[in-house]
């Protein structure tokens, strides 16, 4: 028997760069941070952008860590803007509090603590021991458990060495804001002529009079819901209620008050889970709006970049359209690709859908086909009314369906309200000025929004004529990665955390999908296997496009004794931009999990 403890495992030493951000500090209580004062302390780099699902579900992963290490560890949010919207300062402040994010935040406009840290993706972690050096990176989501114990052996280190700092962080939270709403989110008009709001920050709704002002009730609260959102009726006078967060669909009876449960089990689904069976059986991932269709309620689910429909009759789920790659691809449900679907409104023979990482509207048909009338995909942008096929919006998160066929589109980070004409394939702009919409919602001839960051509802008037404003195009911030023309090695960096392995017990435990815009970008290499590393070959003539990458590892502790051992998935969705230069890369690493 050996009584000798295992030596710590041997880790690179790279220096950890300065925290830097034109946009300064948040929940600091004003005060300026820099590595040096966190000296002792394990820090965790979380590189987010507050119009990332993937980034929302790792705060939510993190906050168990956070509160379970509070005297050892510090997190420190990195926000870092894909949208222009995200680089206004006032903008993250109101995320920083509709998100509930209980540690401090460098607002980095300019992606200038992102560019040193070789940053590629959202969300992106990076670990940094009590003596300032990078250990580990992690880029998506389910890193939390190799993290607590990555933590854990750096607590057990440093402590023996003397370099570990035990007290409280630097964290200052905030002054709590009144007011009868805070960041609402979805809204839907009773059959009394009341309003129904889903509160999402205050995890409740609020049932307000028709004078969209004056609150009759309030119904959940922490208890019951999760920063709630999209709102439908169902057919026995009940409501459906988005239950985000909670990854559940609830329904309410406004006449009873009752509240239940009818689809999801509290848990994220993940790759590999069950996308069809019963309601409350099969794994959610973030529903995010509710439409009823086709007697089915349609579910955007923002989480997996999917739709998903749910039964009440036969008290079933299933996947609808969408494979949970990021994108935009048109053409039959089950192969389209979305990005973070947002808003969902039912018109006739299409379900309109905001989806809103592509800055895109589009529809599926009762044929089962998914088209888009405006947007071109990830990383396009802007502000720009005109013909459908070079029209621009701006992250969009709710659609209502207008009385003469026309549908509303809340464009939210342009503060606007916008409209498709399906008639003339034509955009205009109908409101300017509103903060953040999310919904909107039609009232006596009138349209309610919902301005989500102005923490009310606004009555406007169906304009006559659209309103005019200077054309605005965009496109992501962050720069290309320049690459060398013909062959290109595609490095996926993946480490199982301390403990585990590989789990290979039924076949392969990788995958590795790889396709490009434009399609031509890629001579070859494009498609799915099994390996982490792929040759490409890049089409020189074509010059520069995007990268779309998706990885996935399951891993599993690595204890013969154990005859169940806990698993774990850990996966990331990358687009990456790219330039063909002479002298360019021949290698693209991406960390999932590690370091290269």
């Amino acid at each position: 028997m050996n009584d000798t403890a295992p030596a710590p495992r041997r880790r690179a030493r790279v220096r950890a760069p300065e925290l830097v951000g034109k946009g300064g500090w948040l929940n600091t209580g004003g005060k300026e941070l820099n590595l040096a004062e966190l000296r002792g302390k394990i820090v965790v780099l979380d590189f987010w952008t507050f119009c990332c699902i993937n980034c929302l579900h790792v705060l939510d992963e993190l906050r168990e860590l956070e509160e379970k290490h509070r005297d050892t560890l510090v997190i420190v949010g990195v926000h870092s803007p894909k949208f222009v919207h995200e680089a206004d300062h006032r903008a993250v402040v109101d995320a920083v509090e509709r998100y509930q994010v209980a540690h401090p935040v460098l607002d980095d406009p300019e992606l200038e603590t992102w560019k040193q840290y070789a940053v590629r993706a959202w969300p992106t972690l990076v670990v940094i021991d009590p003596e300032g050096y990078v250990v580990a990176q992690h880029a998506g989501e389910g890193h939390a458990h190799a993290i607590a114990r990555l933590v854990a052996e750096l607590e057990a280190e440093h402590a023996a060495k003397g370099t570990l700092r035990r007290g409280d962080g630097p964290y200052v939270a905030p002054e709590p804001v009144a007011g009868d709403l805070r960041f609402p989110g979805k809204a839907l008009r009773l059959p009394s002529g009341n309003l129904l709001v889903s509160d999402s920050t205050r995890h409740e709704l609020v049932e307000l009079a028709d004078d969209g002002e004056t609150v009759v009730r309030r119904i959940g609260g922490a208890g019951e819901f999760n920063e709630p959102q999209g709102l439908a009726p169902l057919p026995d006078g009940r409501i459906a209620v988005a239950d985000t967060v909670n990854h559940r669909i609830r329904a309410y009876d406004p006449v009873s008050g009752a509240i239940e449960t009818v689809a999801g089990t509290g848990r994220q689904w993940w790759q590999g889970s069950p996308t069809e069976g019963p309601a409350r059986e099969v794994d959610l991932s973030s529903p995010w709006d509710l439409a009823w269709w086709e007697g089915r309620l349609w579910i955007a689910m923002a989480g997996t970049h999917q739709i998903w429909t749910y039964d009440p009759e036969a008290g079933t789920v299933r996947r609808a359209a969408g494979t949970t790659n990021e994108g935009l691809v048109d053409g039959a449900a089950d192969e389209a690709w979305f990005a973070q679907p947002s808003g969902l409104a039912a018109a006739g023979d299409r379900l309109w859908i905001a989806d809103s990482e592509n800055s895109a509207l589009r529809w599926i048909d009762r044929d089962g086909q998914v088209r888009t009338a405006v947007g071109t995909g990830l990383f396009d942008f802007g502000h720009r009314d005109g013909d459908a096929g070079q029209a621009l919006l701006q992250h969009p998160l709710g659609v209502t369906a207008l009385p003469d066929g026309s549908v509303a589109v809340c464009d939210t980070y342009n503060h606007s309200l916008r409209r498709y004409d399906p008639a003339s394939e034509r955009v205009t702009t109908l409101a300017t000025g509103l903060r953040e919409p999310s919904d909107a919602v039609l009232v006596d001839g009138d349209i309610v929004v919902v301005e989500s960051a102005a923490h009310r509802l606004t009555r406007l008037r169906l304009p006559e004529e659209a309103v005019r404003v200077p054309e605005v195009a965009h496109r992501t911030r962050r720069a290309a990665t320049e690459i060398a023309g013909g062959a290109l090695r595609l490095d996926v960096v993946f480490e199982a955390p301390t403990g585990q392995k590989l789990d290979n017990r039924y076949g392969p435990s990788t995958r590795l999908l790889v396709s490009a815009t434009p399609p031509e970008l890629l001579r070859s290499g494009a498609g799915t296997g099994t390996e982490l590393s792929r040759e490409l070959e890049i089409d020189p003539a074509v010059g520069t496009g995007v990268l779309h990458v998706s990885a996935m590892a399951a891993s599993c502790d690595d204890d013969p004794a154990n005859e169940y051992p806990a698993c774990h998935v850990h996966q990331q969705d990358w687009g990456v931009p790219v330039v063909v230069t002479e002298g360019g890369t021949a290698r693209l690493p991406l960390i999932l999990a590690g370091l290269d």
